[in-house]
């Protein structure tokens, strides 16, 4: 007699199912591509990337932490180093400077030690050192070994909860230290921590630094009761169960057995313990450890599927699937389960029509980054462009450079409008054009960023007044022509010939005798002396860089400086020189000009598109043998893999689009300029159940040059292909050969130019 379920299914059948189902979910999860990413890729060098667990654009970023000894550990960690003091659950990625670092937890057993220790003596705290071949890092899972304390630690991570567990030795002095002082690089203004009962613990840690004033709340939940907590704020113990100081730190005390395993769950909130309690309790449950690594496991391999690539090379497929991970870092969830977060203005909001997200690195992103996500993740677009429009009605301007509800303000522009424009231009839904437009234009004509009055008064910034007035006004331009683009699409006619006409200052800088933007003095004069390879940091008047890169930041109108730089072939054999003149640099010059081939910088972002200026002079192939260098020689697998700052994405978004054989050179006009692809073949998902198909006929280390390109099956002669061709789905066809195609993107009405999606 056959055994029968209640509905009915023979059991035998119904195992049969289940186990279809349960393999069938498991190959989707690990399907080849999570196991291409490699964390550690760009955590030595000056990449500064997050090393640790999370998920996609998730609100916590759970990792070691090092001492910080300088700006190589502006992610809290640094390939290098061989000393963690605690495990951390806020950190930003491939930043520039340091930040976060914080709400740390650490392991331990034997004598109590109350502080981290230092860089030289990490004996005298509670530091320990770890080895390289005892450590391991994936999407979604981060392992180590405490030497000093024969500990194992792993962490995995939902949305707003770190979830660790720890295998200890037999002791009876074991503990799990809440040390609310420590973070990187800031200082902690007021702590808090109090014990709720013997198995949870809530505080909150304000502090100032990069973030001016942060706010987090948490509540952790042990998975055993503690057999004694002791509180102390700075070196002083205090016998009580809560207390609020500048440095509290907490010792949750409690006997192991050996390989005993304890688990540990900490929620994350910008509002309250009690909402980081909510989120905990809604996302991990339960202390089944290795179902939350699936599932983040599971989220990863989710989002890197939307991209698939065909290469025999197993090396670039571990560049470019770590590249695209790390295109996810960031931009970070910042709401809790309920819609509540706290806005820039320090007040709690309640929303749950969209999601909030924060950490926009602006200067960096707009370039590539956002771009892409129009690309691989529109479904988040609109959020996106949403929460910053929700920061301009908390500051009253869009955001420069966000921080966990936070303006840093830095960089030189307002880089946010053309990432808001792009979305608007894009026909993204959820989006409100009148409000975007409210927003950019007030942003780009308020006394917020500096010289901008001073741009309003004499038609550009004048050195004298502003250090970096170059490149600020530059950056200006580009936006300015971006909103001009907006007020067009609205019939604002006379906002967009304002604009417009803003969007050509970069004329006011170009000096026809040595043919280079140069700052010019409130009385029309050049500054000088002048040295186009000079780059003082901070001090000149470009941002991180030289007259020699800055002249090609001019992506919304090529053709302008083409005109000014005396027509198509005098432009080429300027940008020429870029790429073959020596790379030496002065003495104190900026410590981000790196990757660099002749006076080009990779390493750093307003060089990111030069490479692809070629085709607006109808020489497309000269763009080839550049990117395929830049894609093989400055992006490896590994741990220095980064020529440069990851910058939250955008290193990596550049090598994403370049290696798939186009750039958006302007990052809203809707045009993607065609370069050299580096894979066989590459499917893009869409929604809709619609795909993008590229393919590289032909294709080698040796044919690196575009012979022709078909567009579904049909010639197409131009030397760019525009976002709605993509999302319509379809298949582009790069035909590749040895020798360049002179011919190919030759002719102007084939270039691409400062058109309009």
């Amino acid at each position: 007699m056959k055994k029968i379920s209640k509905n009915g299914i023979p059991i035998i059948l119904l195992l049969i199912i289940v186990n279809f189902l349960f393999f069938s979910n498991s190959k989707s999860i690990d399907n080849g591509l999570i196991k291409y990413v490699d964390p550690f890729i760009g955590s030595g060098g000056h990449g500064h990337v997050f090393v640790g667990a999370s998920v996609p654009f998730g609100g916590v970023q759970v990792g070691p932490t090092n001492f910080n000894k300088g700006w190589d550990w502006s992610s809290s960690y640094h390939y290098s180093d061989s000393i963690v003091k605690g495990f951390c659950h806020l950190n930003v990625s491939g930043t520039g400077m340091s930040d976060l670092g914080e709400l740390t937890i650490m392991p331990a057993t034997g004598k109590l030690k109350i502080n981290a220790g230092n860089q030289d003596n990490h004996m005298s705290g509670y530091s320990s050192l770890y080895r390289k071949n005892k450590e391991f890092v994936s999407a979604g899972y981060y392992k180590v070994h405490l030497e000093r304390y024969d500990i194992d630690v792993e962490l995995t991570a939902s949305e707003r909860v770190g979830f660790h567990r720890y295998t200890f030795p037999a002791s009876n002095q074991s503990r799990v230290i809440i040390d609310l002082g420590e973070g990187s690089a800031d200082r902690p203004t007021q702590t808090y921590l109090k014990k709720v009962n013997d198995t949870m613990f809530q505080g909150y840690r304000f502090s100032s630094g990069w973030a001016a004033d942060q706010r987090e709340y948490f509540t952790l939940i042990l998975s055993k009761p503690v057999d004694d907590f002791i509180i102390y704020d700075r070196n002083t113990r205090h016998n009580k169960d809560e207390k609020k100081g500048k440095y509290v730190k907490g010792f949750l005390e409690f006997k192991t057995k050996k390989n005993e395993k304890v688990f540990v769950k900490m929620g994350v909130s910008t509002v309250s313990s009690e909402n980081a309690l909510e989120n905990l309790i809604a996302e991990i449950p339960h202390w089944n450890f290795d179902k939350v690594k699936k599932n983040a496991e599971g989220k990863w391999n989710a989002e890197l599927s939307k991209v698939k690539i065909k290469t025999n090379d197993i090396k670039k497929k571990r560049v470019f699937y770590t590249a695209m991970f790390h295109t996810m870092i960031a931009p970070n969830l910042y709401q809790d389960v309920n819609g509540e977060y706290r806005g820039t203005d320090k007040k709690v909001y309640k929303d749950t029509t969209f999601t909030n997200y924060t950490l926009f690195s602006l200067w960096d992103t707009y370039r590539a980054a956002h771009p892409l996500y129009t690309i691989t993740h529109p479904e988040r677009v609109s959020d996106m462009v949403n929460s910053m429009i929700k920061i301009f009605e908390h500051q009253g301007k869009l955001p420069v450079w966000h921080l966990r509800g936070n303006e840093t303000n830095t960089m030189p522009g307002y880089s946010a409008i053309p990432v808001v424009v792009d979305a608007s231009l894009k026909g993204f839904e959820g989006i409100d054009l009148e409000a975007v437009f409210n927003a950019v234009k007030v942003s780009a004509t308020g006394d917020f960023e500096p010289g901008v009055k001073d741009l309003m008064k004499y038609g550009y910034i004048p050195a004298d007044f502003i250090v970096e007035s170059v490149a600020s006004n530059m950056e200006y331009a580009i936006g300015d022509w971006a909103i001009a683009q907006l007020a067009k699409k609205l019939n604002k006619q006379e906002d967009y010939n304002y604009f417009s006409n803003r969007a050509k200052a970069y004329k006011q800088y170009f000096d026809p005798e040595t043919r280079f933007m140069r700052g010019k003095l409130s009385d029309g004069s050049w500054r000088t002396p002048f040295d186009p390879i000079s780059a003082q940091h901070r001090v000149n008047d470009y941002c991180e860089g030289n007259a020699w890169q800055y002249l090609w930041l001019v992506p919304q109108d090529p053709e302008g400086l083409i005109e000014l730089l005396g027509g198509d072939q005098k432009y080429t054999e300027k940008l020429d020189q870029l790429f073959s003149m020596s790379s030496e640099q002065e003495e104190g010059a900026s410590m981000d000009i790196t990757g660099l081939i002749g006076q080009y910088a990779h390493g750093n972002e307003p060089s990111h598109h030069t490479t692809y200026m070629y085709a607006y002079s109808g020489e497309p192939y000269k763009i080839a043998d550049k990117v395929r260098y830049i894609n093989n020689e400055l992006y490896t697998d590994e741990p220095d893999g980064l020529s440069g700052n990851e910058d939250c994405g955008q290193m990596s978004a550049w090598y994403m689009f370049s290696s798939m054989g186009f750039y958006p050179v302007n990052p809203s006009n809707g045009a993607y300029v065609f370069g050299s692809p580096l894979f066989d073949e590459v499917l893009i998902k869409l929604p809709k159940e619609k795909s993008f198909k590229i393919i590289a006929e032909n294709n080698s280390d040796q044919n690196i040059y575009i012979q022709s390109v078909e567009l579904n099956g049909e010639e197409h002669r131009y030397s760019y292909i525009t976002h709605k061709q993509i999302i319509n789905g379809g298949e582009l066809r790069f035909i590749m050969g040895p020798n360049p195609n002179y011919n190919f993107g030759k002719d102007k009405e084939f270039r691409p130019a400062s058109i309009v999606y």
